[in-house]
C-alpha cells in the first residue's frame, strides 16, 4: 500500500489519469453529436479525430490538431477521388493506402500524416456508394473531432509539467548531496578503490538522468505555451518571488557541471588509494567535514550549514603556509580542494534555485 501512495502522488501519475480521461471525455461527446446531432452514418470518424488531438500539451493540442485536420480533409479528398473515378477494388484501396502513406511523409504534417491512409480505410472500407454524396459532412465530423479535442485540452485542466521538472531537479541534487556525504564518510577513516568505483558508476547513472530531465524540462516549457492555467497564474500573481521565472535549462546546466567535478572528484580518491605516504590529519579531517556539509546543503538545502566556499579557502590558505607539508602532496591536495570549490558554487546555485521555486 505504501508503494501504491507513492505512485499515486507522483505528478506523472495525476497527470496521465488526467491525459486518459480527457481522451476519453472527447472522444466520447465527440461520437455523442456525431449520432444525435449530425446523424452520421459513420460515427467514428469525430471521436477518432478528437482522440488523435487530445494530447499531453495545450500547444501540441494545438499543431496536431491542425495536422490532423489537413491529413484527414486530403485523406477524405483522396478517398472520394479513387472511389469516384476508379472505383473500390483490391487495387484501388491499395492505391489509397500507397498514396496516403506517401503523403505521411510530407514535413508540415508528419506527426498527423497517416491520418490520410486511415481516414481512407475508413471511408472506402465502410461503403464507399452510401458515402460518395456526403463529402461535406465527412470533413464536417473531421472538424468536429479536432474542435472537440482542442477545446477539452484547453479548458478542462490543461497540464503543467513544472513539478515533473521541479523532481527531476530535485532527485538529482538528493543523490549529488549522498555521494558527497559517503565520500565524507568513506574518506575520514579509509576507502578502497571499488568505493570509489561505485562512485563514479553513481555519477554515471546520474547523468542519464538529467538526460531525461532535460526531456522533462522541455515539456514542461511546452506545456506552458498556450495555456491558460499559466497565463491565469500569472495575472494572478504566481510569478516567483524573485521577479522572473525559474529557468530549469539554468539550472541542469549547473548540476551537469556539478555532476562533472562530482565525477572528477571521485577519480581523483580512487587514484589516491595507490599515493605513497600518509595523509596530514588536519587536512583529512577539515577536508571531510567541509565535504559532508556539501552533501547535506545540496541534498537538503534547508539544512544549517556553514559556508562552504569560505571555509574551503581557508583550508586551502592554512595548508599552503604550512612548511610541514610534503610538496609532492599539494597536487592532490589541490584536485581535492579545487573540485570541491567547484561544487560549493553549485551548492549556492541549489540552494537560491530551491528558494525561487518555493518563493
Amino acid at each position: 500500500m505504501n508503494r501504491v501512495r507513492e505512485v499515486v502522488r507522483r505528478p506523472e501519475f495525476t497527470t496521465d489519469l488526467l491525459q486518459i480521461v480527457k481522451s476519453v471525455v472527447a472522444a466520447t461527446l465527440a461520437w455523442w453529436i456525431s449520432i444525435k446531432i449530425l446523424s452520421s452514418p459513420l460515427p467514428f470518424l469525430s471521436p477518432w479525430t478528437a482522440l488523435l488531438t487530445v494530447h499531453a500539451t495545450v500547444h501540441r493540442s494545438l499543431s496536431r490538431g491542425m495536422q490532423t485536420t489537413v491529413a484527414s480533409t486530403i485523406g477524405v479528398g483522396l478517398s472520394f477521388v479513387i472511389g469516384a473515378y476508379l472505383g473500390v477494388s483490391v487495387w484501388t484501396f491499395a492505391l489509397a493506402l500507397f498514396v496516403g502513406l506517401a503523403g505521411a511523409r510530407i514535413s508540415w504534417i508528419r506527426d498527423e500524416g497517416v491520418a490520410i491512409a486511415t481516414t481512407a480505410i475508413f471511408i472506402l472500407g465502410s461503403g464507399f456508394e452510401q458515402q460518395q454524396p456526403l463529402l461535406l459532412d465527412r470533413l464536417i465530423e473531421v472538424g468536429v473531432g479536432v474542435v472537440i479535442g482542442v477545446a477539452v485540452n484547453l479548458l478542462f485542466i490543461p497540464p503543467l509539467r513544472d513539478q515533473q521538472a521541479a523532481r527531476y531537479v530535485d532527485s538529482i541534487n538528493r543523490r549529488m548531496g549522498d555521494v558527497l556525504v559517503d565520500m565524507a564518510d568513506e574518506f575520514c577513516s579509509s576507502w578502497e578503490t571499488d568505493q570509489a568505483d561505485a562512485w563514479r558508476r553513481e555519477t554515471e547513472s546520474m547523468s542519464d538522468e538529467l538526460a531525461t530531465a532535460w526531456q522533462s524540462v522541455r515539456f514542461a516549457r511546452e506545456s506552458r505555451r498556450a495555456n491558460p492555467r499559466y497565463r491565469l497564474g500569472l495575472r494572478r500573481g504566481s510569478r516567483q518571488a524573485t521577479g522572473r521565472d525559474v529557468s530549469y535549462e539554468e539550472i541542469l546546466t549547473r548540476v551537469d557541471e556539478g555532476i562533472s567535478h562530482l565525477r572528477h572528484l571521485a577519480r581523483t580518491l580512487h587514484e589516491a588509494a595507490y599515493a605513497e605516504g600518509a595523509w596530514d590529519e588536519r587536512f583529512r579531517e577539515r577536508w571531510t567535514d567541509i565535504v559532508g556539509d556539501a552533501g547535506r546543503a545540496i541534498a537538503d538545502p534547508d539544512a544549517d550549514v556553514e559556508p562552504v566556499r569560505d571555509r574551503l579557502t581557508a583550508l586551502a590558505r592554512q595548508m599552503s603556509d604550512d612548511a610541514d607539508l610534503p610538496q609532492e602532496t599539494w597536487p592532490l591536495y589541490g584536485s581535492l580542494l579545487t573540485s570541491m570549490q567547484h561544487i560549493a558554487v553549485i551548492v549556492d546555485d541549489v540552494a537560491s534555485d530551491r528558494e525561487a521555486r518555493e518563493g
